[in-house]
């Protein structure tokens, strides 16, 4: 048999007192008393668990980055598709060999395969710099994420309404 306890907000109070009532003063610690409050953080940031080693923001900008990569390939491909066609090829057959998922990997196991290679992995940095710099709409990414975002919620609500309306 399970039981549960509810406690009304105005006891919480005597649940988890607003002041310590520690008075205790330890011998064998050294205690300095503090003449003001501590200093708290009043940030308007949600807290994302489970980021310890970088921040949502800095893996988005890692795969954004990877992306860039993956854009630069592109646009180098198509280039040499129409001006240099056994580049084109070399680069076909890295790409069927190599993962394009870590960027820099690639762009690093591409540098030392040849100097051909070297020439089309600087060539490959130096276009996802530039698209990233220049090319990319950061504002509209911002606007399309957000749109995205709403009108997914609103879809997944209006649908999660509907199944559960009495008809």
């Amino acid at each position: 048999m399970e039981a549960s306890v509810t406690l009304a907000l105005s006891q919480l109070p005597y649940v988890y007192p607003a002041k310590p009532s520690c008075s205790k003063a330890y011998t064998f610690w050294p205690y300095k008393r503090r003449s003001s409050q501590p200093t708290r953080l009043h940030c308007n940031k949600m807290y994302v668990p489970g980021f310890g080693e970088a921040s949502p923001e800095a893996k988005a900008a890692k795969n954004l980055h990877n992306f860039f990569n993956y854009i630069a390939v592109k646009i180098v491909s198509a280039q040499l598709q129409s001006y240099n066609r056994e580049a084109h090829k070399e680069l076909m057959e890295f790409l069927d060999r190599h993962s394009l998922n870590d960027g820099d990997k690639f762009c690093a196991n591409m540098m030392r395969e040849s100097s051909r290679h070297k020439n089309l992995a600087l060539r490959i940095m130096e276009v996802r710099s530039a698209y990233c710099k220049e090319d990319f709409e950061w504002d509209s990414l911002k606007r399309v994420a957000f749109k995205m975002m709403t009108d997914s919620n609103t879809k997944l609500m209006r649908e999660y309404v509907s199944e559960t309306s009495p008809q």
